[in-house]
């Protein structure tokens, strides 16, 4: 008997440019456009198996091993409606083709990243949903097309489903038809961006991202003046520098985005705080950093962003990210050995500080402050994975 099944993984994305804002909470259409660097999902992956059987009695998901509800009318449910639909349209074309829009689907999906992290698993967990619903159904939709699914899910999601440079479009139709991811660039443009992110110690965060974004939306007068007169312009200089691969550019943008992020949320009644001491010193390092390279007569070397969440990526040309591990473990030491996918460290990484940095910007923090360091870099967009791979047993339930 044929097995219908298929199994996809799908990368996290870090903005730079930030969306942060709704104008239709439904179809969650955004009140700006927004840019992501997608990382590497061979560090960091949401991968889901789907499939569809005739004997299954409803659909089903499980995230980590433990099943969750798909709410009537939620944001799981609209994604795998929609693809459903998009599946019954092929069938309709061809009627050789297995009535697959009919049957129920089991999904299981898992992160190999702590969920608990503060890294965006929302946005890497429904690609990968999407792109494997889409493999199971062999829908002749492009990753743009898919995107849209994507976005009703998480709205950074639809990033997720490219790889490289992506910029998420607004749009300006109600129906949100507009509102899509679109590549700048692919990995390949330029392959020497890495990422190194500081997970830093904290717990759930105080305020959700929705109930944050809703609340800056109707509160906030600086947030009106950023989409209306700040976004835009960035998004067409960041996507030039991106096409030039003229990293001062990119990094000061990125930077002054983050920044203005964060005001933005504090320009929020009651204020809302998604740094914590921490990250601001963080801040701290990176400014000195570059005013050190500046000073000599060099360029900005790395760049700093924060989501909504204490927890900094700071990108980098592949050429600095040792001095900027030193500098970080300067400052905030490791209970575990950093973990060095790259080589950059024969006999272990060690704090250390480079000439002429002012080391009294920031005050240097005991073990445990930064739990966990990940060295990654720009990657590749949703994969398709071998049968082997599946998440799903004969059964049709999750694999122990």
């Amino acid at each position: 008997m044929a097995v219908y099944q298929a199994t996809a993984s799908a990368p996290v994305n870090i903005a730079c440019i930030k969306y942060w804002g709704k104008r239709d909470t439904k179809l969650i259409l955004p009140t700006n456009s927004s840019l992501s660097v997608t990382l590497d999902q061979d560090h960091l992956r949401s991968t889901t198996t789907s499939r569809a059987d005739s004997s299954f009695e409803k659909d089903r998901l499980w995230l980590n091993g433990v099943e969750e509800e798909i709410k009537e009318g939620g944001r799981l449910a609209t994604c795998i409606r929609e693809l459903k639909r998009l599946r019954k349209e092929v069938e309709e074309k061809d009627s050789s083709l297995p009535k697959l829009s009919s049957y129920a689907v089991h999904i299981s999906s898992r992160n190999n990243f702590p969920t608990a992290a503060g890294l965006a698993s929302s946005a890497s967990g429904f690609a990968a949903l999407v792109a494997s619903l889409a493999a199971l159904y062999q829908l002749p939709a492009s990753p743009s097309q898919l995107s849209l699914i994507a976005r009703q899910g998480s709205g950074s999601a639809c990033r997720s489903l490219f790889g490289g440079f992506v910029a998420w479009e607004m749009g300006s139709k109600s129906d949100g038809s507009d509102s899509l991811a679109v590549e700048i660039a692919p990995r390949e443009h330029w392959p020497d961006i890495h990422a190194l992110i500081c997970v830093v110690s904290d717990d759930k965060k105080g305020t959700s991202s929705t109930s944050g974004m809703q609340r800056t939306v109707e509160t906030s007068t600086l947030l009106q003046h950023r989409i209306k007169y700040v976004v835009p312009e960035r998004m067409k200089a960041i996507s030039a520098a991106i096409r030039a691969r003229d990293f001062e550019a990119f990094a000061r943008i990125t930077m002054q985005d983050s920044n203005q992020f964060h005001a933005v949320a504090l320009d929020t009644d009651p204020p809302i705080f998604y740094m914590n001491d921490v990250s601001r010193a963080i801040i701290a390092l990176i400014v000195e950093y570059n005013r050190v390279s500046v000073a000599a007569g060099g360029k900005l070397k790395a760049a700093y962003t924060y989501d909504a969440g204490p927890n900094a990526v700071i990108y980098a040309p592949k050429e600095n990210l040792k001095e900027i591990v030193e500098l970080i473990l300067n400052y905030f030491p490791q209970a575990e050995p950093f973990k060095d996918p790259f080589g950059l460290f024969g006999a272990g990484a060690q704090g250390k500080l480079v000439e002429g940095f002012n080391a009294a910007v920031a005050k240097p923090f005991g073990v445990g402050a930064v739990k966990n360091l990940i060295h990654t870099r720009v990657g590749d967009g949703p994969r398709v994975l071998a049968p082997e791979e599946a998440l799903l047993g004969p059964d049709g339930l999750p694999k122990a």
